[in-house]
């Protein structure tokens, strides 16, 4: 079986659109092979749109809902006008996510795809989460079907975007969760030096800890609960930038960096991880990945850039694929749902 799919991906960093085109195929076991990818960097009315949609009445919600749509559709049009691909089977669109309580049963990923198949004339699959938050899982985290069937040489996959997440076996059961966030909170932290995010991690590496903050940091009870378990922007709002009070600028960057390396290697040393395979954006963060290395004896896998860049679109892509085949895409042993399921809307 083989299987051409196009994965979109929005992250929580607001970063850009990552669209990425994949061959897989299934003999005894799945194997891939990404064939084109690339992000479109958001304008800053989209980004601005995309950043302020928490804060929409319902009505401006469902506007933007089928206007981001549309801005998929025209997004992934261009691409395949661009690289001319012999054969697409389906588009797989994760969405933007706007809100994500899962404890109150509802999450939502903005970018309806009727819109973007109507743009296309494709398959689209969409809304991969809401079944799972309906079903008592967290809709989170997805990634680790992928890690499962197209990652198996691995320990454990690790990404580092909004949030650090991890997938890994305990058992020969794979469970998955969200450690702590990272880009979420460092890029708003390196707004005032007029940057998008602290490229190299140079803006925390030149300030101080401060310790007292990376007490408080380190003691919030979500890190002591078991997993599954999810973040999203609104526990940041409530729980971490409330923190971040007469204090440097610097030095706050400097001190959510440790303590994203400190939660980090902790889940990597108490689960006696060897092999760790790192990607997303924030794998970039080289002071970041220093401060994780040192406090781990773990060895650090750093791939090329297209499955560090793309691995979370790859794998929604991926997710797709299962669906059109009626397959298992949700493991319940990450989400916390009542049973595995698959999942997705088919337009």
């Amino acid at each position: 079986m083989i299987f051409h799919a196009i994965g979109l991906m929005s992250g929580t960093s607001l970063d850009g659109l990552d669209i990425c085109l994949t061959r897989f195929e299934k003999q005894h076991a799945w194997s891939f092979e990404i064939l084109k990818a690339e992000t479109l960097p958001y304008s800053e009315a989209w980004e601005k749109k995309l950043r302020t949609s928490i804060f929409l009445s319902a009505e401006e919600l469902l506007e933007l809902h089928s206007e981001y749509g549309f801005y998929l559709g025209k997004a992934v049009k261009s691409f395949i006008q661009k690289h001319q691909p012999e054969h697409i089977d389906l588009i797989a669109s994760h969405g933007h996510t706007v809100f994500h309580q899962p404890q109150k049963k509802f999450t939502l990923q903005i970018g309806d795809g009727r819109a973007i198949k109507l743009e296309t004339n494709l398959p689209v699959i969409y809304d991969f989460r809401s079944q799972d938050v309906l079903m008592g899982g967290n809709g989170a985290p997805l990634v680790p079907i992928g890690d499962e069937f197209l990652f198996p040489q691995y320990d454990a996959c690790l990404n580092l975007g909004g949030f650090s997440n991890i997938s890994l076996k305990i058992n020969h059961q794979r469970i998955a969760f969200d450690i702590a966030p990272v880009n979420i909170i460092l890029n708003a932290l390196a707004q005032p030096f007029n940057k998008s995010f602290d490229e190299n991690g140079d803006l925390a590496r030149a300030g101080k800890v401060n310790e007292t903050l990376l007490n408080e940091l380190n003691s919030l009870a979500f890190y002591r609960q078991s997993p599954p378990k999810s973040l999203g922007i609104e526990w940041c709002n409530e729980n971490i930038f409330p923190l971040f009070k007469n204090i440097e600028e610097q030095d706050l960057l400097a001190t959510f960096t440790e303590h994203a390396s400190v939660q980090i290697s902790k889940v990597l040393n108490e689960n006696r991880l060897q092999k760790i395979l790192f990607t997303g954006g924030g794998t970039y963060n080289t002071y970041l990945i220093e401060k994780i290395k040192s406090t781990t004896n773990a060895e650090i896998i750093i791939p090329e850039k297209d499955l560090i860049d793309y691995k979370e679109a790859l794998i929604f892509a991926f997710m797709g694929v299962l669906r059109l085949n009626d397959e298992i895409n949700i493991l319940a042993s990450a989400t916390g749902s009542s049973r595995d399921h698959c999942s997705g809307v088919i337009a």
